[in-house]
């Protein structure tokens, strides 16, 4: 298991939309919009409907971590809120008051079908770094092994913008990364992903994805609903990270969730790819906050692209945006391809003085502290769906 966790390692088989019914182990995440009504309240019917999804699912002995949306959504109707908070701390409020709402509802219904369900609230840092990523997976392995429902949901009365998710597609992605799951299945309003606006009358449904850059190629949009906090763009980078991840996903509507844990030919599936990225590495390339950009020569983006070596000073032409060092960057090449994604070794105002410098010349030019990678190798993931550099 520890090798898996650290990425790369070959996963045995890849399951196929039709196995999912025989998967061991599955994370299925479900959004605001298909919990709330119009009004801000819980739709305690749609929560009634996936539970009872759930537990028939559970009851042919599959286990299920359940990334449910809908705190804040919850809250806006008992706070006599019309639309989603717009500061942090309206945010924070709202997530404390829904969150309990929405364990509440959960613990009832599914106590009904016989299920104990366990609250796992989640911050970024718990998935990035090693030693809460650990106590994580942990935790949540323990739960399943004591036949518990965990639903999942991100810390949002403690996450700060600085480095949280942002929306549950990511946070389910990184979930199932966590888990080892067999599938994710991300359940929304819609019932596929299609070839344009589904709204138009010559829409297909994309039954498959084999690749990153065929749903880049497609129309989606970006907005999300009222209660939400993404549109199908969110749904595409989270499939995506799963994918990268070694984990296929399904993605169809909450109201076809019987029929997508059945294995019937449902929603639009996103076959993985045969390795495992460290979660790190999945949030660096799509999740991180990007904060700017470091220009590069053509040797230090085959160097970084080809070789996975660091970005060292040498290389560095320039760069856009402002960042200071720690921050999310991308690493770009003279024609504009991004070569990779990293944590800054520097801070935007130091680049001008340490760019084209060997590390004798930095250290000479700004003291010892200062003579080491722009971007270290341990700290940046490739942009595999980018072109490499030749």
């Amino acid at each position: 298991m520890e090798a898996a966790e650290n990425g790369g390692t070959p996963r045995a088989a890849t399951l196929s939309r039709s196995d999912i019914p025989g998967a061991q182990r599955l994370v299925i995440k479900v959004g605001s919009s298909s919990l709330t009504r119009p009004d801000g309240h819980l739709d305690l019917g749609a929560v009634g409907r996936l539970t009872k999804t759930i537990a028939a699912a559970r009851g042919r002995g599959q286990e299920v971590v359940l990334v449910s949306s809908g705190a804040q959504a919850a809250a806006m109707g008992p706070l006599g809120l019309k639309c989603k908070p717009r500061t942090l701390s309206g945010a924070q409020a709202a997530a404390s008051v829904g969150q309990g709402l929405l364990i509440a509802e959960y613990t009832r219904q599914f106590a009904e079908l016989g299920y104990i369900v366990g609250q796992v609230l989640l911050t970024a840092e718990d998935v990035l770094r090693r030693t809460n990523y650990k106590n994580a997976r942990r935790a949540l392995d323990t739960l399943l092994s004591l036949g518990v429902i965990p639903i999942v949901n991100e810390n949002d009365t403690v996450a700060t913008d600085e480095i949280r998710f942002g929306d549950n597609d990511k946070l389910a992605a990184l979930t199932a990364h966590l888990v080892h799951a067999d599938a994710l299945v991300l359940l929304t309003d819609v019932d596929a992903l299609y070839d344009k606006n589904p709204r138009l009358p010559d829409a297909a449904r994309v039954r498959s994805i084999r690749s990153f850059s065929e749903a880049e190629r497609l129309d989606v949009g970006t907005r999300g609903t009222a209660f939400g906090t993404g549109g199908m763009i969110t749904k595409i980078q989270a499939a995506a990270m799963s994918m990268s991840s070694g984990v296929p996903v399904l993605l169809t509507s909450a109201q076809n969730a019987g029929a997508a844990l059945a294995g019937e030919e449902v929603g639009t599936w996103f076959e993985a790819t045969a390795s495992r990225l460290p979660a790190r590495q999945l949030w660096l390339a799509y999740a991180a906050d990007i904060r700017g950009q470091i220009l590069v020569d053509e040797g230090a983006a085959r160097a970084v692209a080809d070789r996975n070596a660091s970005l060292l000073p040498a290389g560095v032409v320039g760069s856009e945006g402002e960042f200071i060092a720690g921050d999310a960057v991308e690493i770009v090449a003279p024609d504009g391809a991004i070569v990779a994604r990293g944590l800054a070794g520097f801070s935007s105002p130091r680049i001008p003085q340490i760019a084209g410098l060997s590390m004798a010349g930095v250290e000479e030019t700004l003291g010892e502290r200062y003579a080491h990678e722009v971007v270290h190798r341990d700290e940046l993931v490739v942009m595999a769906r980018h072109r490499r550099v030749r």
